[in-house]
């Protein structure tokens, strides 16, 4: 099939080239021509791991191409996915202005009938907007489709081409069967659904599973925070709970609260549309309350261990993006962390291993960068574990000893063990460790 798709950031790039690969041909859109460039030539300009090697593949199997030209992409395609971004407003609730935007250019630039695919995180009714956006612009038949991403960063290459369920919302059968013929390709050897349903329900099906899955970590958070008071240990209640069946292992490890683009913004996008419809979204208010107090934990903890005065005390910083496997900064629990560190007059050196240039963007401008994990600690009083990411994991803890000045890790993500590190003579405080 020809598919365009307008926006390649982190979730459109992934679906033109994932749907490039199955062998489609794809245009993508995007309004700087700097990006556009560089995709050309097989470069990403964002950390995704296995993505690049695919982009590279398909754009010099001319299966994939790039372009600011909006008219041009519109009219290759039958199918045309929309991906751009739809930022929170001051009050949560979601900006689509974007999608309108070019829903509105699809419909004056539209020669024959068209798919229109909403991608994009939207609030429930937009599938409407749009229709009513394009409609307003051209006589040409169209159908507008919605189609949630359901894409962890660091992940997602998997995630969209062998997903655990596709969503899509829609209202015409010969639709229906062209995304069906579509998607077959990602589902037919896993034998997971393409769930078909009205447009509505699709859209709410992603804020849905967002906050539940958010609603997890919090909780999480809330019962380690008990448990270190309680002098019991989170990662036994964690192991405890997880074989239930009904709970499972996923989304029940504490740490310094959730960031990211996702939870945060959709957790806050439903509380907003609540407000809107006069429903009061009460445990998605406490949700989002418990993360962003839980961001700042382990500040509170490295302040106290220092007696309240951090002037001249170095703190050293493992991890930057806000989960690993990605260099995306948005929301990160890092930042509160920096911030606080920075505001008591300490010292920061950070490091990740690709999240920096990011960082540079986003954190303090008193914050120093190191590209080695190890001298990131030179004279350090205190080690933040942020970000677990796997060369964290199993580090050699005599050469950090040689390294720090006082030998005290705070672990964000429980991903050392407490006994262990006593023992090798290192001061230790997880999230709820007792």
């Amino acid at each position: 099939m020809k598919i365009s798709v307008i926006g390649t950031g982190y979730v459109g790039l992934t679906v033109g080239t994932c749907l490039a690969e199955t062998g489609n041909d794809v245009v993508c859109v995007d309004k700087d021509q700097e990006v556009v460039d560089e995709l050309s030539e097989g470069k990403l300009t964002f950390h995704e791991p296995a993505l690049d090697d695919l982009l590279e593949r398909n754009v010099a199997e001319e299966r994939l191409t790039f372009t600011t030209d909006l008219e041009k992409a519109v009219n290759f395609g039958e199918i045309i996915y929309i991906t751009v971004g739809t930022p929170s407003d001051g009050d949560g609730s979601a900006d689509i202005s974007a999608v309108l935007e070019v829903a509105s250019s699809i419909g004056r630039t539209m020669e024959e009938p068209k798919i229109v695919v909403n991608k994009s995180t939207v609030p429930v009714g937009t599938a409407d907007e749009v229709r009513s956006t394009i409609a307003g612009e051209t006589d040409e038949e169209f159908h507008v489709v919605s189609n949630p991403e359901f894409l962890k960063e660091g992940n997602a290459v998997d995630d969209f081409m062998k997903p655990d369920r596709i969503v899509v919302g829609t209202e015409g059968e010969k639709v229906r069967k062209t995304l069906e013929d579509l998607y077959e390709p990602f589902v037919r050897t896993t034998g997971n659904p393409i769930l078909f349903m009205d447009n509505r329900s699709a859209e709410m099906v992603k804020y849905a599973a967002n906050t539940m899955l958010a609603s997890r970590v919090s909780l999480m958070n809330e019962l380690a925070n008990l448990s270190e008071k309680l002098g019991a240990d989170i990662e036994n209640v964690r192991r405890g709970i997880g074989y239930d069946h009904r709970i499972g292992t996923h989304f029940i490890f504490a740490g310094t609260g959730y960031g990211g683009s996702c939870f945060p913004k959709d957790v806050r996008a439903l509380i907003s549309l609540g407000k809107e419809k006069d429903t009061e979204m009460k445990m998605a208010k406490a949700i989002h309350q418990v993360n962003e107090t839980q961001k700042g934990i382990l500040a509170d903890k490295i302040v106290q261990y220092l007696d309240g005065d951090m002037t001249d005390k170095k703190v050293a910083v493992w991890g930057l993006s806000f989960k690993p496997g990605t260099d995306d900064m948005r929301n990160a629990p890092s930042i509160n962390l920096i911030e606080k560190l920075i505001e008591g007059r300490a010292e920061v050196v950070a490091h990740d291993p690709v999240a920096i240039d990011t960082a540079r963007e986003e954190l303090p401008e008193e914050v120093v960068f190191n590209e080695d994990q190890y001298k990131t600690l030179q004279g350090a009083h205190a080690l933040a574990v942020v970000t677990e990411w796997k060369k964290f994991r199993n580090p050699n803890f005599d050469r950090m000893k040689e390294f720090m000045e006082d030998p005290a890790i705070f672990d964000g993500r429980n991903i050392y063990d407490p006994a262990k590190l006593n023992n090798l003579g290192f001061y230790y405080e997880g999230i709820g460790r007792g």
